[in-house]
């Protein structure tokens, strides 16, 4: 744990809390269950796990390869996938309450799994943060939902709240903008009168007691008091402190008036508090979206923008979710909860305007009843936008759909589709079924995939570096690359893939220089000045170009005009003519291993002359000739 907080390798010469900086409680829950579980293990002499000597041929020499839950990538790993068993739990719950059926959880777990590639990336990198954090997230918004039910959520709701949200909160620092959502999601209820502010602020409060014991257990983080979510929490406190005056006026009005409150106090907070803190560790976050809504591009946003995962959701999702059936299956839904819910609105507003309070209290009654349909119908919406934005981000948005297909079970408001199948059960095998068709291809596609992964250039160059560097050594280059030298060699980097952090991405950018068209000689003073020894290069990097205008030097044309007449880029001088700045110790078919010369304008030191070794005349010699 000391190490953990007081790390100096990771971000040379800095010495940071990687508790605070990456989010790595999950780890630390898992490494004591882990210590605590093999201890036991061996106390009992119980046998976890089986360890062999596999012989690869092709030169390459043989590792030791173990399975069993005693191993601890193994037990890693069931960790992860023992949480999203859960997280299947949690799904079938919130369908069934939402739907007040158990047909509609089971339907929402049917939906899940037959388009599970595109709910969720636990698959392929069980690691990333949203695998520990989104199963939390689940129950989080299931607790949520309870409260909305209840006419009073008590203390105990408070508590319940602040608990998921705090446990949402710790593995993932991405969940702000969730929780942001999630809040601008139960302010629409609110000026729907869907909720009413005593209900309302029960939740808020569970929400700022969950971000304040997160702002201590994350060792005072300012990100999360700069935070989207901190924001729209004072902006919900002030539209909650204005409702006796906001009362007074006609209900269009309250909404327009409730709409600009909410916007100046979101943007005057985020300003004001950013600007006394210092803060700006999310703001290449707004720099994305400007890019992919506008013409405004720079090096960070086009390292975002040119990676597949934060392009636009693709044509192939919607091909999938439709194939499934789930994506027009949840339209059905949506369009039949937005007319019963705009019927009410619609109806309210005329007992307003008719002052008949009795048929006016019985609507804003029957939205009250609605209040956790609502909130998902919005929550939806939002997450719809984030993921058709950043197609990263479907991992909100298809879970959400499939929790919204459970409403086809709801009585109230498919009654009517239910008499004509006959009955309920009845309707949910006919959509099983045909859901089937496209959901089992998908699932077949999921089944098919095997492989093993392999990577003899980057195994090349970590058994290189732990052969051939000292210990102190320290390393530059692509934030991948960086990672796995980290964790196969533990010798000190100075850049590495968390990207949320500001110095960080001016670190980066500094590295990246490599890849630019500016001169070697100053691509050798600015990895000097940072304290590297040594920068690995990958060819792909550096000449390369994914598409149009998505090459490394493209990227820095955008950056760095005053460099884009030069033909090359630093890296291909590099790779061609070294020296003076740099001298090239390892190469292989993918990566290229520079060290930097301290003084490149030092002359080299000249070598002795071989000495000739002098005959010498033996004894022996003359007797044998």
């Amino acid at each position: 744990m000391d190490q953990v907080m007081r790390d100096n390798v990771t971000e040379y010469p800095s010495t940071i809390n990687v508790l605070k900086r990456f989010n790595l409680f999950p780890e630390v829950v898992v490494g004591a269950f882990f210590r605590a579980f093999t201890a036991v293990s061996d106390q009992l002499k119980i046998r976890t796990k089986e360890c062999w000597t596999v012989n690869r041929g092709n030169g390459l020499p043989p590792v030791l390869s173990c399975e069993g839950i005693g191993d601890p990538m193994y037990f890693y790993v069931h960790s992860v996938f023992f949480l999203h068993g859960i997280l299947m739990a949690l799904v079938f719950l919130l369908g069934s309450f939402i739907s007040q059926s158990v047909w509609g959880g089971l339907l929402s777990v049917l939906c899940f799994f037959y388009n599970h590639g595109e709910a969720t990336r636990v698959q392929w990198t069980p690691p990333l943060r949203e695998s520990f954090s989104f199963p939390l997230h689940t129950l989080q918004m299931l607790v949520v939902t309870l409260a909305l039910s209840v006419s009073r959520p008590g203390r105990s709701f408070v508590c319940w709240i602040a608990l998921t949200t705090i446990m949402f909160m710790l593995p993932w620092q991405f969940a702000q903008f969730s929780l942001a959502t999630q809040t601008l999601s139960l302010i629409a209820c609110y000026m729907l009168k869907a909720i009413d502010s005593t209900k309302f602020k029960a939740i808020l409060y569970g929400q700022v007691i969950g971000l304040a014991v997160s702002f201590v257990l994350l060792f005072g983080n300012l990100m999360l008091l700069t935070s989207l979510f901190s924001c729209v929490l004072v902006g919900a406190f002030v539209i909650v402190a204005a409702e006796p005056v906001l009362n007074k006026l006609n209900q269009i009005v309250q909404w327009i008036v409730q709409g600009i409150l909410l916007v100046l106090s979101v943007v005057g907070v985020k300003k004001l508090v950013g600007l006394v803190l210092g803060v700006a560790d999310d703001a290449h976050i707004f720099d994305i979206l400007r890019s992919k809504f506008g013409d405004y591009r720079n090096f960070h946003t086009m390292l975002y923008t040119c990676a597949k995962e934060f392009d636009f959701l693709e044509l192939e999702t919607y091909g999938k979710l439709s194939k499934s059936l789930l994506l027009p299956l949840v339209a059905l839904v949506v369009l039949v909860i937005s007319a019963e819910i705009m019927r009410s609105l619609v109806a309210r507003l005329r007992g307003q305007s008719t002052t008949k309070k009795e048929d006016e209290q019985a609507e804003t009654s029957e939205l009250t009843e609605q209040a956790p349909v609502i909130y998902h119908l919005f929550q939806l919406a939002a997450y719809t936008v984030m993921a058709v934005a950043i197609m990263r981000l479907k991992l909100f948005w298809t879970p959400q759909l499939c929790v919204m297909a459970s409403l086809i079970c709801s009585k109230k408001y498919f009654g009517w589709l239910h008499a004509r199948c006959f009955s309920k059960a009845v309707l949910v095998l006919v959509i099983a079924a045909a859901m089937s068709i496209g959901g089992w291809q998908n699932l077949k596609e999921q089944f098919a995939i095997f492989g093993e992964y392999s990577n003899v250039p980057l195994e090349q160059l970590v058994e290189w570096v732990n052969t051939n560097t000292p210990r102190e050594a320290v390393f530059a280059g692509s934030m991948p690359t960086m990672a796995n030298l980290k964790l196969s060699t533990e010798r000190a980097i100075v850049n590495h893939p968390h990207y949320e952090d500001e110095g960080l991405r001016a670190r980066t950018m500094e590295v990246y220089s490599v890849f630019s068209r500016k001169p070697v000689s100053e691509v050798h003073a600015k990895l000097k000045a940072m304290g590297v020894q040594f920068v690995i290069i990958e060819d792909n990097w550096c000449r390369s170009r994914p598409s149009p205008g998505c090459g490394m030097a493209d990227i820095w044309d955008v950056e760095d005009p005053a460099n884009r007449h030069r033909k090359t880029s630093a890296c291909v001088e590099m790779a061609e003519k070294p020296e003076p700045y740099f001298r090239r110790v390892f190469k292989n078919q993918a990566y290229d291993v520079f060290a930097i010369v301290v003084d490149p304008m030092a002359p080299p030191p000249q070598q002795a002359p071989p000495q000739q070794k002098q005959r010498r005349w033996s004894r022996r010699w003359w007797w044998r000739r």
